[in-house]
């Protein structure tokens, strides 16, 4: 495939924030009422979570929000040309905005957010302990993104329309169902590709409606165990085995008949499953030492980033998977959603 044509090939849609990264003991866990290891949106009783976050010796910032990573690290595998991808969603007019468009050109990626000044960027504090990350949420400036103004608009639209694969992390879902709508049914109609993850248990829990919504629509889930197991509960699969919670995800009903739904499920350091054509096949992660296991943050985004990344040079199943096993490897040798300069994937 001509590399000239593939500026904006990859169009991502989310919630651009940034990550507030400490680690912490089990103590401020408790004492905020997190889990180890989970994802969720930051309630009244966690506004001082933030403010004694950043108190913390080593605190780092981080441009992060799960759709935005992916595409970042998408363009990063990619390398040249720049601007392969594409990154809508809305920030506030504010330095911690500006932070976030300079990480996004630096990245190369193509970053068109909707800027407006009533709420501040969101972040996002990262609370580690060990292997395990606790994200909390403070959508802020991110909940406001609007259709109207920002994503119906022509010159944003025909980017829209540039693209051949589309991907939205299912977080998006909370902040404007009817834009991921209008993408989906635009990838189904014009026979492109439109991958969605379930991104956290809240969402498949709480954000059913919009999300069986928009099920209809997607070519490709992404999802890790947890996600999974949340998602079959709340459908009433009745069942907790992975490969066959994959196959029941890959047959519920699609629109675009051309395209049979991949479902694809990581599970951390066990293996990925994956639907191949009719069967579920399981695909080993790349072996790595406890000890060279800085933080999980980013490993999930890290993982559809690379996936991307040669989807959209339209590489089968098997090179997407060992392109996201080999993101992810990278990703958790090093503080949140952050890379090397170049990649070492062959």
């Amino acid at each position: 495939m001509p590399m000239t044509n593939f500026q904006n090939a990859l169009f991502g849609m989310g919630n651009p924030l940034l990550d507030i990264s400490a680690v912490v003991d089990k103590d401020f866990l408790d004492k905020y009422g997190l889990k180890p290891n989970d994802q969720i949106l930051a309630e009244e009783k966690h506004k001082a979570l933030f403010d004694e976050i950043v108190k913390k010796s080593k605190v780092e910032y981080h441009a992060g929000g799960s759709t935005q990573n992916s595409v970042k690290i998408a363009q990063w595998m990619i390398q040249e040309p720049h601007k392969v991808a594409t990154f809508f969603g809305c920030i506030g007019t504010d330095h911690f905005g500006e932070i976030l468009k300079q990480k996004a050109a630096e990245a190369h990626v193509d970053a068109h957010y909707y800027e407006q000044s009533q709420e501040p960027t969101g972040t996002c504090a990262a609370c580690i302990t060990g292997d395990n990350r606790s994200l909390v949420a403070n959508l802020a400036a991110a909940n406001c993104y609007n259709k109207e103004k920002h994503l119906d608009v022509d010159c944003n639209w025909s980017l829209v329309e540039k693209a051949r694969v589309y991907y939205i992390a299912g977080f998006f879902l909370t902040v404007s169902p009817e834009s991921i709508l209008k993408v989906a049914k635009h990838a189904s109609d014009s026979n492109k590709i439109f991958g969605l993850n379930l991104s956290a248990p809240f969402i498949s829990q709480f954000f059913k409606e919009p999300l069986m919504k928009v099920m209809p629509y997607v070519d490709i889930v992404f999802g890790n165990e947890t996600e999974a197991a949340t998602f079959a509960k709340e459908q009433g699969f009745e069942t907790e085995d992975i490969a066959e919670i994959a196959r029941r995800v890959q047959s519920l009903p699609k629109v675009n008949k051309n395209r049979q739904r991949i479902v694809v499920f990581t599970q951390g350091r066990e293996d990925t499953v994956a639907t191949v054509g009719d069967k579920v096949k399981i695909f080993p992660v790349l072996d790595i030492d406890q000890n060279d296991i800085v933080d999980t943050n980013g490993a999930g985004d890290a993982f559809v980033g690379g996936f991307l990344s040669e989807l959209v040079q339209e590489k089968p199943l098997e090179e997407c998977i060992r392109a996201g096993h080999y993101a992810a490897n990278v990703i958790i040798r090093r503080v949140g959603c952050t890379f090397p300069e170049k990649p070492d994937f062959h």
